[in-house]
């Protein structure tokens, strides 16, 4: 039986009509490229063309600061938050062309309220090294969302939103520097005419130009208060940093891995599942529920689920659905979680079991009945291919 068949069955068990049973198997599909576990012979992977740069940056960043550092590097920086702005020529030749904002008015530099709080970092992934900036305040972040990702423009940002992933992002600094090495090496062909004969044959090449990068908030993960969880103010802050930091960086690993990094519940499961038990040592539903908005009977919407209703969204009575198997979902994970590591240490390399487990799962999987089950047989199944060596890997 294949899976779509397996999960139109699990499905056939809710008050669903035919149409929306199909839009559930759409919209819970699972893209990750799973066999891509097995394509690659070592983990960590390489790190990606870019991160050495953003190491000279951090370098920088310990003498100078990370937004003093930073500024002149990532142009957006060099620009207040400004309705319209991206539309005005000026911005759009220094951030599309790459000329310089030097007499340029309208660069008056991005405002932060703390910026001698931003910090960076360069954190260590499966998938290779990651930059991670970790904004001073949750208005400092909107800020630098709104300036490295909406083009400086002042769009809404969701409450629940702390965290993004910066992903094409082109890095003119990394441009210029290239263009000095091209230029250092061709010294007789070095006019603007040849230049641009060099750009073109650049573009294609993007990995010689554009950087990915992690963008963290200091607040309480997905808006969810100390109170709410019975913790402490301190606690919840430093608990919700590393939630986020292992949780975007889940997505840079199914991204970079398995070629896939999807807006819908599936991956926000796997990413939550991995920042909870990273920061708290197990997985705990009940924490899950909350940053979702289901932590009562009563849908709350000012919960993150509000954010994965998917495009187009789903109808009313596919979303309650939705709301059920997540919630089944996250209690059959916190029962597997309990039952898998009673009987194994909590290692890496069972980590890496249980996390390619949950990636060749389907959330109706996660949902079903046997979902303790099949989690723990897979999860066995994992890692002794691991134990054999199918997979080759060095702790981080």
């Amino acid at each position: 039986m294949n899976m779509t068949s397996t999960r139109s069955q699990i499905l056939a068990n809710y008050e669903l009509n035919k149409s929306e049973i199909n839009e559930l198997l759409v919209y819970n599909q699972n893209h990750f490229q799973t066999d891509n576990w097995q394509k690659y012979v070592h983990f960590p992977l390489e790190d990606e063309p870019h991160v050495s740069s953003w190491q000279e940056y951090a370098e920088e960043a310990r003498v100078r600061g990370t937004y003093q550092t930073l500024s002149p590097y990532l142009v957006q920086l060099q620009f207040p938050i400004q309705a319209g702005i991206s539309d005005r020529p000026e911005y759009r030749a220094v951030t599309r062309k790459g000329q310089s904002t030097d007499g340029l008015e309208l660069a008056g530099g991005l405002s932060l309220q703390e910026p001698d709080k931003l910090e960076l970092l360069i954190h260590q992934t499966l998938a290779g090294k990651i930059p991670v900036l970790i904004a001073g305040n949750r208005a400092d972040f909107i800020s630098l969302v709104r300036a490295l990702t909406k083009k400086n423009e002042p769009q809404p940002i969701p409450d629940s939103m702390g965290a993004c992933i910066v992903g094409g992002y082109n890095n003119w600094h990394r441009i210029f520097k290239y263009r000095q090495q091209w230029s250092k090496q061709n010294p007789q062909h070095n006019s603007e005419a040849d230049w641009k004969l060099e750009f073109k044959k650049l573009i294609p090449r993007k990995e010689l130009y554009q950087d990915r990068f992690i963008l963290l908030s200091p607040g309480g993960y997905s808006g969810v208060t100390a109170a709410q969880l019975g913790l402490k103010a301190a606690e919840w802050q430093q608990l919700s940093l590393q939630i986020r930091l292992e949780h975007e960086c889940t997505h840079y690993i199914t991204r970079r891995l398995l070629n896939s990094m999807q807006n819908n519940l599936l991956d926000e499961i796997i990413a939550d599942y991995r920042g909870i038990v990273a920061a708290f040592g197990s997985y705990r539903a009940d924490w899950f529920l909350y940053f979702m908005g289901l932590e009562s009977p009563e849908y709350r919407s000012e919960g993150r689920l509000s954010n994965y209703r998917g495009d187009p969204p789903l109808s009313n009575n596919a979303f309650q659905v939705l709301q059920t198997l997540v919630r089944q979902a996250a209690q059959n994970l916190e029962n597997f979680d309990r039952q898998y590591y009673q009987s194994f240490p909590r290692t890496e390399i069972h980590d890496l079991a249980v996390s390619i487990a949950l990636t060749k799962s389907s959330l109706e999987d996660l949902a079903s009945a046997n979902a303790v089950e099949l989690l723990l047989a897979n999860s066995r199944r994992e890692f002794n291919s691991l134990e054999a060596g199918l997979v080759n890997y060095s702790p981080l």
